[in-house]
């Protein structure tokens, strides 16, 4: 068992249940064989979020995001599989592979499933999430129009900031102004704003938020860190700032 069956194994809490659970079905047992899974009761309360909890809340969503268009290729789960290697390994890819293909037959509501996770998992964790779904859905070199707007939605109903939804998609989409929309500044900015709003935004998507979910996914984290670091020099360049 690879390290999809760690994070299961360490610790399945709010995912077993509610319309996540509902959608995983028996899923995790015939993933897990052996492997002892901690579980709890589905609540509503906010609580702390276990590897197992985000690595099958990613799971479902990516599924959700695949299937936005009403069609799902090959050649997207192709794709999917070589940003897990990439990201996790190959024990982890093709687990989580096996996994994904079952989830895409389910009927995902999209909305229960979105609002399940505002109501249990931390922000931070929300964060990556969404960061994760933009990654993937340009793991084929394109971010199609339908996942886009999947994406959007989810955020929104995930209960994360427009503001952070913004800067989030400027990392992967980019429009004028998008170091500033990455730091959630005005162009016209001081540059005493300027450096508050990148402590504000390097203290937000600082890897260590995300330590909790164990080192593979704190280690994805490093990414949005690093988009911030590179807005805030682009923008110091501009502005020949010290």
């Amino acid at each position: 068992m690879g390290n999809l069956g760690k994070w299961i194994g360490g610790g399945l809490g709010f995912v077993m249940g509610g319309p996540i659970g509902a959608v995983l079905g028996f899923l995790v047992g015939s993933m897990v064989d052996n492997t002892t899974i901690q579980t709890s009761t589905y609540t509503t309360s906010a609580r702390h979020t276990t590897p197992g909890d985000f690595g099958m809340s990613l799971l479902v969503l990516v599924a959700a995001m695949m299937k936005a268009d009403n069609k799902v290729l090959k050649s997207e789960l192709d794709y999917v599989k070589q940003f897990f290697i990439r990201q996790f390994g190959q024990s982890t890819a093709r687990e989580a592979l096996v996994m994904l293909k079952d989830i895409l037959k389910q009927d995902i509501p999209v909305r229960d499933v979105c609002q399940q996770i505002s109501k249990n998992m931390d922000y931070s964790s929300r964060l990556q999430l969404l960061h994760l779904l933009f990654n993937i859905s340009q793991a084929d070199g394109t971010m199609h129009p339908s996942e886009l707007d999947a994406i959007e939605k989810m955020a929104g109903y995930m209960g994360i900031a427009s503001s952070d939804f913004l800067s989030i998609r400027n990392m992967f989409v980019p429009e004028t102004d998008s170091s500033y929309k990455i730091l959630e500044i005005e162009p016209t900015a001081t540059d005493e704003v300027v450096k508050k709003a990148y402590r504000r935004m390097a203290m937000k998507y600082h890897p260590d938020k995300v330590s909790h979910l164990g080192e593979e996914f704190r280690r994805s984290a490093d990414e949005k860190f690093k988009k911030v670091n590179e807005a805030y020099e682009k923008i110091k360049k501009e502005r020949n700032m010290n």
